[in-house]
Parts: C-alpha cells; sequence; structure tokens
C-alpha cells in the first residue's frame, strides 16, 4: 500500500499539495513539486482529495471516488435534511426475522470503512454473526459474565429474566446479525465509536435498525476469553446488532437544551 509520487502529465503545477501534506516540497534543481515516498505518509488520503487534476499516484489503498457535489457537500444534502435524519436515528431493539442480503450489509460495511480514525491508523476489523446458534452461544457467556457481578444482577437481572421470556437471544433483541469491531490497540474506544456511528447511519438509510450493545462490551472487556467464541483478539472491541425493524417511531424524543459556554 503507497502513495509514491505526482503524474507530471496530469499535474498543473498549482502547488495545492504542498499545503496539504509535509511530505511535498518544491525541488529547486527539478523545479517541480516532488514526493517523499520513504516519509513517514500514514495513507490519509488529503493529497488525492486535494489534488484537483487527480495527479497523485498511489496503490493498493482502494479507488478514490469523484462525483458531483463532493467539493460542495452541503448541496448534497442541506442542513434540514441532515438534522432530521439525525434525529429519526433511534435505537432498534425489536426485529424481524428477515435477514439482510449481503449487498446491502456490504454497503454498511464500506460506510464503515470510510470512517476517520486518529492518524489514520485504520486498525478496525469487521466480524459479523448471523447463525442463530453462534450467536446464542454469545448471548449465554455475556448472560453468565453479567450476572457473576452482583452490582449488575441487581439492576439487570430483573431485565433480563423478562427478555429471556420474550426472545431467543434476549441480550440482542432477536436481531438477526450481531456486527464487532475489534482494533489490536487500547484506548481507540473513539475511533470504534466513529465507525459503528458510521455504520448505523448508513443502516438507516437502507430501511435498517440498529442498536449498540453495552452488555456485550462490558461482558467482554471484564472476561476476554468471551472473544475466543467470535474468533476475535482485539483489545477494543464495540458492537452492535443490525436488522429489518419490526417496530415505528411516530416522532423524535424531545431532548434537553444544553448550556454551551462561551456561546452568546
Amino acid at each position: 500500500m503507497a502513495i509514491f509520487g505526482i503524474n507530471y502529465e496530469k499535474c498543473s503545477g498549482c502547488n495545492i499539495c504542498l499545503t496539504a501534506c509535509p511530505l511535498f516540497r518544491r525541488d529547486k534543481e527539478q523545479n517541480k513539486v516532488v514526493f517523499n515516498s520513504t516519509g513517514p505518509c500514514n495513507l490519509c488520503g488529503q493529497c488525492i482529495a486535494r489534488c484537483p487534476e487527480d495527479a497523485i499516484l498511489y496503490e493498493d489503498i482502494g479507488e478514490a471516488l469523484s462525483y458531483e457535489g463532493v467539493d460542495k457537500p452541503e448541496y448534497i444534502a442541506s442542513f434540514d435534511t441532515i438534522y432530521k435524519v439525525l434525529r429519526a436515528n433511534r435505537s432498534t431493539r425489536l426485529y424481524k426475522k428477515k435477514k439482510v442480503p449481503n449487498d446491502v450489509l456490504k454497503k454498511v460495511f464500506d460506510t464503515m470503512t470510510q470512517a476517520p480514525t486518529s492518524a489514520n491508523r485504520r486498525t478496525e476489523r469487521f466480524t459479523i454473526l448471523s447463525d442463530r446458534e453462534e450467536i446464542k452461544k454469545l448471548n449465554d457467556a455475556v448472560n453468565d459474565e453479567r450476572l457473576s457481578h452482583p452490582d449488575v444482577k441487581e439492576k439487570y437481572g430483573p431485565l433480563f429474566k423478562v427478555l429471556s421470556k420474550v426472545f431467543y437471544n434476549f441480550i440482542y433483541f432477536d436481531a438477526p446479525h450481531v456486527i464487532i469491531v475489534d482494533s489490536p490497540l487500547k484506548g481507540v474506544e473513539v475511533n470504534i465509536g466513529i465507525i459503528i456511528t458510521y455504520g448505523r447511519l448508513a443502516a438507516q438509510s437502507l430501511g435498517l435498525g440498529t442498536c449498540w450493545n453495552g452488555w456485550t462490551m462490558g461482558a467482554i472487556k471484564n472476561n476476554p476469553e468471551i472473544k475466543k467464541l467470535v474468533k476475535i483478539s482485539g483489545e477494543t472491541v464495540g458492537v452492535f446488532t443490525i436488522g429489518y425493524p419490526a417496530v415505528k417511531f411516530y416522532r423524535s424524543p424531545p431532548r434537553t437544551p444544553k448550556q454551551i459556554n462561551g456561546l452568546d
């Protein structure tokens, strides 16, 4: 994987790349901008995105995408539209039994791949569980771990008991799929949070419902052996359910306004 230079047949000499990344510099002897291909490039793609002539050379890092509105995303969707989409996003805890087709799931995963990460590390890995019995094994392991703590048992024990009478995999509300995002790095919860948020918003646009699953995340944190059930080994883990919702929402719930310090 590499960004390795400039296509001078396309390059117009605009010098934009000089402000996009310090690995570009003007070579006085050659009288042109050159790229330091041995420098500490983190493959963020800022230079590729900002070059008006598409003159940056790269390989094995995916394909850049150009489309109408990419330079003015506010024209693709207005603030009012985005605001309504965000306010309409809900946690779904009741799903239809229907599986989500692979081509639809791939759109969700592709969107998750586009999420930003600190220093563009992109160490996160994706796993999906779609087999009911595999989910059951994880369900039971999470239930056992959670209820092994007296304080958690006091708080969630009665709820789990009720849910277990309604759902086969009550930890996941019988969602047809469970998606796990893990990273070998510690302390990248923010990265995983952003990635899952991208996935949840993409799912919403495809008519799917999703829900974070903190029960699983807490259980794995306390008992890393649970990770073996789903064949992951990451230090940081995020989990959410996904499927076709069997519930309708008729309005966005109220949210108490926040006091904003420094804004009149």
